[in-house]
């Protein structure tokens, strides 16, 4: 007998290894988008159409958990797959009533059966069930056989599992579930389509109903729960589950094709919410034309919101293009960086005057945008009318090649028409560049001078190190200083942002883009054909869209980072001669009548590292400064702050307020100038 027993055993066990049950089946999922915090932003349907999101007992609510094992198998953790007392139970009932009143499927055989679809109700599929069932246990615990009943239960059409369901009939997480929700969760996947609450409200009342009417339920949820629950309405309509991020979640399954779960950067609050006012400004714009958002945090780099169109399904307007990574002409966008290469080689003030008049540079004849021109402007009215001719006039002292280094810094490379190399006119929009770089040039500002590279919204490492800053904190001071005055646009609430629109030739592209000591938004607005579109603007039709994103993004708005030691708004009286007006001749020096050859700082070299005991802890010597050339009396700038005296001598010294970056300019009495950047030690 002993012989016998053993010998079946072993042929058992033999079986169950011969022919284990199809979990691997189960394991197919739709694949998940989510955002930082783990929420769901956008799912895809499994190859079969199914909406199947992998769910574990920690994603639902504990209740829902407690009234389930209650209803269906109040034994299962006594049992290992087959309950023989409720099989029991069945049967005898059957007998005696004829038919069936109550099945004795436990969840371990429920399991089996979403595994392993049977296809008939015959004796013999109930036996290889419960067979499964007993298979599954040995393989399985427990809490792994409630995890995979959670994934397969069925909820009508192509439901599968308890969150896709929780999503279409309540348009949440299943986390926090009222007992009225739990119960019908509970009660559809016994019949999920003749249960369907979008088309038969009244058999899934009935249904819920004769859950929560269980004893073992009633006992789970507490007392007069259950009666609460009964006067709850059932859904009447299926949602759609969460598309959030449409663009930026197709790229990311192009990127890494057969992923399960792929984590971004996004909020799924901020981007619900852009979405939201990109929708609706949609609606108010002309045919054909879309928008485009992107916010970042230029503290990390990643991207917080990434809005593509201004509606993905719609066609009309082109909404499949994701058009924050299209180039475009940025418009007048890029003149604050213009006015900045300025400020840090003292080259302006806020305050220094300039001239708006037609001019000629060498052929190129910008007009304003209104084709009126000021007069005499300072530097600080010229950025905030965003003045095209002051912006050349500087643009062509500092030099347009100057500032495509300054933007390789931040890891931006506008695109320049074919065989052209950098001209006056990518002051004005004359470079290809997309959404996304704009907002990683003005993240740069945000962060005080010093860029990062964004990621691409999928959770990726943004870069920060071995980069240069973009410009010195002084001067993204200055800058922002200018822009953070800028009155908002008509009917929009003054939110403390610096801002600079922008309008690209012929009406194609119009934007916005801003900032608050953290965050950074970018719009743009346009036909994604590079039609044009009459009448839009950069402050009348971007703006708008900015100042509304950043009031409804629920992103509490920061104050910018108070002014760096040696950053201070002169009075046009208190500026030194040479910064008082501003003038450029066609070989790009200041202007000047005479004949001696303009300054030259021989000490401290450009690029120079200086010991002066910064790092010792002991007091800062002082730096001796040296030049050749101009006239006296010469003006000496150290990050953009006038030293106290002038000097008649070519021999100067300056003593640092500490370690790191510094920039040093020297001004003659012509207005000619020279700049040096040195690393104080």
């Amino acid at each position: 007998m002993l012989v016998v027993a053993v010998s079946l055993c072993m042929a058992l066990e033999a079986a169950d290894r011969a022919y284990p049950p199809p979990l691997e089946a189960a394991r197919a999922r739709s694949a998940e988008v989510r955002d930082a915090d783990g929420q769901l932003l956008r799912a895809f349907a499994t190859k079969d159409g199914l909406w199947r999101l992998k769910t574990t007992a920690g994603d639902v609510d504990p209740q829902f958990i407690r009234m389930l094992i209650a209803y269906e198998d109040h034994r299962f953790y006594q049992h290992s797959g087959v309950d023989i007392r409720a099989l029991g139970r069945a049967a005898f009932q059957l007998v005696t009533h004829g038919r069936i009143v109550s099945g004795g499927s436990t969840l371990s055989m429920q399991v089996a059966r979403l595994i392993e679809p049977r296809e008939s109700r015959s004796v013999f599929a109930k036996l290889k069930q419960m067979v499964r069932a007993v298979q599954i246990e040995r393989r399985l615990s427990k809490a792994e056989i409630v995890d995979l009943y959670l994934s397969l239960a069925p909820y009508g059409g192509n439901l599968e599992g308890v969150r896709a369901a929780s999503f279409a009939y309540f348009g949440k997480e299943p986390k926090r579930l009222s007992v009225a929700e739990a119960a019908l969760l509970v009660a559809l996947p016994q019949s999920p389509e003749g249960r369907r609450p979008d088309r038969f409200p009244d058999a899934a009342k009935a249904a819920r109903e004769r859950v929560l009417a269980r004893a073992h339920v009633e006992t789970a949820v507490g007392d007069g729960e259950a009666d609460r629950a009964s006067l709850v309405a059932v859904p009447r309509e299926r949602r759609q589950l969460p598309a959030l991020a449409a663009h930026l979640a197709e790229a990311a399954l192009r990127k890494a094709p057969g992923e399960a779960i792929y984590e971004t950067t996004l909020r799924k609050p901020v981007q619900d919410a852009l979405e939201r006012v990109a929708r609706e400004a949609g609606a108010r714009l002309p045919p054909k034309v879309s928008l485009a958002m992107m916010m970042a945090d230029s503290a990390t780099g990643e991207i917080v919101a990434d809005v593509g169109s201004a509606d993905y399904f719609d066609a009309s307007r082109s909404g499949w293009i994701d058009m924050t990574r299209i180039n475009r002409s940025p418009g007048s966008t890029l003149k604050p960086f213009i006015y900045g290469l300025a400020f840090e080689e003292g080259l302006v003030a806020q305050e220094t005057i300039i001239e708006d008049r037609p001019s000629d540079f060498s052929g190129y004849r910008p007009k304003n945008f209104d084709m009126s021109y000021q007069g005499d402007v300072s530097i600080r009215q010229a950025l905030q009318l965003s003045l095209n001719v002051p912006a050349v006039r500087v643009l062509e002292g500092v030099g347009p090649s100057r500032l495509m280094v300054r933007f390789r810094r931040a890891e931006v490379r506008p695109v320049l028409p074919a065989g052209e190399a950098p001209g006056l006119a990518i002051g004005l929009g004359g470079v290809g560049m997309t959404l996304k770089d704009l907002v990683q040039l003005y993240a740069g500002l945000a962060n005080q001078g010093w860029p990062v590279k964004l990621g691409d919204g999928v959770r990726d490492q943004p870069k920060r190190d071995g980069m240069q800053p973009l410009l010195e904190p002084s001067a993204v001071w200055q800058v922002t200083d200018i822009l953070s005055d800028v009155l908002p646009p008509q009917g929009s609430p003054k939110l403390g942002l610096a801002y600079k629109t922008g309008t690209s030739y012929g009406y194609r592209d119009a934007w916005s883009v801003g900032y608050d000591g953290r965050y950074v938004l970018g719009v743009w607005v346009g036909r994604p054909d590079n039609g044009a579109v009459p009448g839009i603007t950069g402050y009348g039709t971007a703006a708008p869209i900015l100042f509304e994103a950043f009031a409804r993004s629920g992103l509490a708005i920061s104050g910018h980072p108070s002014a760096p030691p040696g950053a201070q708004r002169l009075a046009l009286t208190d500026l030194p001669i040479g910064l008082r007006r501003y003038s450029v001749m066609a070989n790009g020096l200041l202007s000047s009548t005479s004949r001696e050859p303009a300054p030259q700082i021989v000490y401290p070299p450009e690029g120079a590292r200086v010991d002066l005991g910064a790092r010792s802890g002991e007091e800062i010597a002082p730096l001796m400064l040296k030049l050749q050339g101009g006239r006296a009396p010469f003006r000496w700038l150290a990050n953009g702050k006038p030293l106290e005296d002038t000097a008649r001598t070519r021999n100067s010294e300056w003593k640092p307020d500490g370690a790191g970056y510094s920039t040093l300019t020297v001004i003659d009495s012509r207005g000619r100038a020279a700049t040096v950047r040195v690393f104080i030690e």
